[in-house]
């Protein structure tokens, strides 16, 4: 950092948020550059942008943001100068945010984070979420809210492209990291998704919500041809099948008809219809019915 300090616009890049917001917690809160000159516009000290670290970490994690604030201002100094809590290298802003609907603060949290592509808060908060709640609690309440407003979004604007991505290889990465039972007996559930369906994140939820519960599961995971997935079942005989379709046009009667012969059959997801489907296929409403019904054909563990 230069003597100088830095501008507005230096720090809203760095940190990956909107000069509208930088002048506004300064504002609200006090929480603003202490150099100033006459006829000069204020400058950022490398104390202050770690304040505003602080802040965006915080605000990331869920806290309020005038709680965040009274914390990032009662740092000693001596916290301030040891560096900063975190770097984004971010984007430059924009006033955008990402809507949750009646999500409660994590939620709201893991959107102002994903905005400002802040993979290290991302992690954290959704890891956290798992770890406290478990992962269909996090998914519920946590993931699927969001994930349905960076949806929404580009659904009405083709933007937040990169957002989408970044989310969703996080989300991947923490449900990866749930730890898989040692010495569980082999998989008897198989995860796929439909011919052509690319939306996997709820089959990776659903294995470690599984793990979590002591099964193990094998995850095919997208666009799954039908062919490929019959060929599984023929060589692995599972007891449970679930098969996932995101959009109508991925549900394929064909493939459900392609595995008869299954003990149980699950028609997973929003793509399916809730009527006409084959007599011996279920159709759980949500992902917490399907552990349900996976777990009620799967033996008991331990």
């Amino acid at each position: 950092m230069t003597e100088e300090g830095l501008s507005a616009g230096e720090v809203a890049r760095r940190l990956g948020v909107a000069v509208t917001t930088l002048r506004s917690w300064h504002r609200r809160y006090g929480l603003g550059p202490d150099q100033h000159e006459a006829r000069h516009h204020r400058r950022y000290t490398g104390e202050d942008l770690s304040r505003l670290e602080v802040m965006c970490r915080l605000t990331g994690e869920g806290m309020p943001a005038a709680e965040a604030a009274r914390a990032a201002l009662a740092m000693h100094p001596l916290e301030v100068a040891a560096g900063p809590v975190v770097t984004t290298g971010g984007r430059a802003g924009g006033g955008n945010t990402i809507p949750v609907g009646g999500a409660g603060p994590e939620a709201r949290g893991l959107a102002r984070a994903a905005m400002r592509l802040d993979v290290a808060t991302m992690s954290s908060v959704i890891t956290r979420m798992i770890g406290e709640r478990g992962v269909l609690h996090t998914w519920d309440h946590l993931l699927r809210p969001v994930l349905a407003g960076v949806g929404d979004r580009h659904a009405g604007s083709g933007a937040l492209v990169e957002v989408e991505h970044l989310l969703s290889r996080t989300i991947s990465d923490a449900l990866a990291a749930v730890p898989r039972p040692a010495g569980a007996p082999a998989p008897r559930t198989l995860l796929a998704c439909a011919d052509e369906e690319q939306h996997s994140l709820p089959l990776e939820a659903l294995a470690a919500a599984l793990a979590e519960r002591g099964h193990r599961s094998l995850l095919l995971g997208a666009r799954v041809p039908p062919r490929a997935l019959a060929a599984v079942v023929a060589r692995l005989g599972p007891t449970v099948v679930m098969l996932w379709s995101q959009a109508p046009a991925t549900a394929s009667m064909e493939q459900l008809g392609g595995l008869r012969g299954t003990p149980l059959v699950a028609a997973a997801g929003p793509g399916w219809p809730s009527a006409g489907l084959p007599p011996s296929v279920v159709r759980p409403a949500s992902l917490g019915e399907a552990v349900d019904l996976a777990l009620r054909w799967l033996p008991s563990v331990g």
